[in-house]
């Protein structure tokens, strides 16, 4: 895969983390990232990714019975909290993402965003708190 830069992203930011793979971020799924850049420049300020791309070899994906969607480019985890989870939540509802997952307890607070085509394998649309 050729590397594809975003505005307001690095690619470092959205490769796989697992420490096994040669992902460099060029996973993510155009159409995903292009919402997700509307998303950043319609907020106006930097949205932090703790997730982005990940492969099956990741350690959260290898407990899971198949891998979820980060390992198709479709979704990203902001790490977020407050008034700002609340701000980027309104904004995505507004665009085309899908499925949102709400982390809003504890130290890593964050705010799921996928988009998977309705009638997949994930449910979709869908909102849901960890």
């Amino acid at each position: 895969m050729s590397l594809i830069t975003w505005p307001h992203f690095a690619a470092a930011e959205l490769r796989c983390r697992c420490g096994k793979c040669a992902s460099t971020g060029a996973e993510m799924n155009p159409n995903f990232m292009a919402e997700l850049v509307t998303l950043r420049q319609q907020f106006g300020r930097p949205m932090a990714l703790s997730s982005a791309f990940r492969c099956p070899q990741h350690p959260v994906e290898v407990n899971k019975p198949a891998p979820g969607e980060h390992c198709t480019g479709l979704a990203v985890d902001v790490r977020c909290s407050g008034v700002d989870a609340v701000e980027i939540l309104r904004l995505a509802m507004n665009l085309k993402f899908t499925r949102f997952g709400i982390s809003q307890r504890g130290s890593a607070r964050f705010i799921h965003l996928g988009m998977a085509p309705a009638g997949g394998r994930f449910p979709s649309p869908a909102i849901w708190s960890y």
